[in-house]
């Protein structure tokens, strides 16, 4: 029998998701994109915007600033490897 305590661990873990849905949650900015312009113009196009989503996400699941990372990566010192 299954026990209840893992599966309602959110309820006194607040570091605990409620969901499973990170994956998607992820790759939603890449559906709205196409969605708002129908397409991305390029191959390069599309692989920058999954490099910079992909960093942004990383960024913000290590509790990290966003801003400082962008100025950090433009600086050309990305926090994250």
């Amino acid at each position: 029998m299954l026990s209840r305590k893992p599966i309602l661990r959110f309820l006194n873990n607040l570091r605990v998701s409620f969901d499973n849905n990170q994956a998607e949650r992820d790759i939603r900015m890449m559906k709205l994109q196409q969605k708002i312009s129908g397409t991305f113009r390029s191959i390069e196009g599309a692989v920058a915007f999954c490099r910079i989503r992909a960093y942004i996400s990383s960024i913000k699941k290590n509790g990290m600033n966003v801003m400082d990372a962008i100025l950090a990566v433009l600086n050309g010192a990305p926090l994250l490897s």
